[in-house]
């Protein structure tokens, strides 16, 4: 029988620095939850809020998979593979740390704040050669559908990342409904509201609400207003 628990916006951790705004779905930081460490693979899932010019120095990373989905302004990326780049709303960033990375993230701009989620997997083998990569979703491919932009390398996806994880986004009309299938058995699948309002089963998503999903094959979203909608689907073990 399909399990599901249900987070509130404001059951989420947080840390503020004057420059940086966060909110932690699991423990992080100075924010520790023994009962959020995460959701099977998923480790981590902050929701920052950066001021203008400021942002995350230079820092090493090893053996994580992680994930930047900008939600507003611009955000400047460097790293010690050479990348320098810039991320837009509609985009997605990929790196994978592996035997060891150093980056930096900085909003890019001098006057508006910038607002992104950042997404760490556990990934499924250790020690590989970092690497980067970056796509721009068009609202077109998420209209009235999870669309899946992100997997393991043998789905064949615009992004791949080491676990057998996948990443949908899509925004719905009010009164949509969607059924996600989970890509294998014993995974699960946390369910992000980033904007909107949605219900599965009897449980409302409001904005930045979340929704754990286990031992299920399937579940229906219906949107209750014009939703933005994250699923990330992990193993459980």
């Amino acid at each position: 029988m399909a399990s599901f628990v249900y987070y509130p916006s404001d059951s989420r951790g947080s840390a503020h620095f004057g420059w940086l705004d966060s909110f932690h779905s699991f423990s992080f930081g100075h924010y520790y939850n023994p009962n959020r460490m995460g959701f099977g693979a998923l480790r981590v899932l902050n929701d920052d809020r950066v001021a203008p010019g400021m942002g995350f120095g230079k820092h090493p990373h090893h053996n994580m998979e992680i994930v930047s989905i900008p939600l507003s302004g611009i955000l400047k990326h460097h790293d010690s593979m050479g990348n320098e780049t810039i991320i837009r709303p509609g985009e997605v960033q990929i790196m994978s740390a592996g035997t060891g990375v150093e980056h930096s993230e900085y909003n890019h701009s001098l006057n508006e704040e910038v607002r992104f989620l950042q997404i760490w997997v556990i990934p499924n083998e250790e020690n590989i050669t970092p690497r980067y990569d970056q796509i721009a979703l068009s609202e077109q491919s998420l209209k009235n559908q999870l669309y899946t932009f992100m997997g393991p390398a043998s789905s064949n996806l615009p992004l791949s990342i080491h676990q057998d994880a996948w990443f949908s986004m899509g925004i719905l009309n009010a009164g949509k409904t969607e059924e996600y299938s989970l890509h294998a058995k014993g995974n699960g699948v946390f369910l992000f509201c980033l904007e909107g309002s949605a219900s599965v089963n009897s449980f409302h998503l409001s904005r930045r609400d979340a929704l754990e999903i286990s031992e299920a094959t399937s579940f229906e979203i219906t949107a209750q207003t014009e939703s933005k909608l994250l699923a990330i689907e992990v193993p459980m073990a």
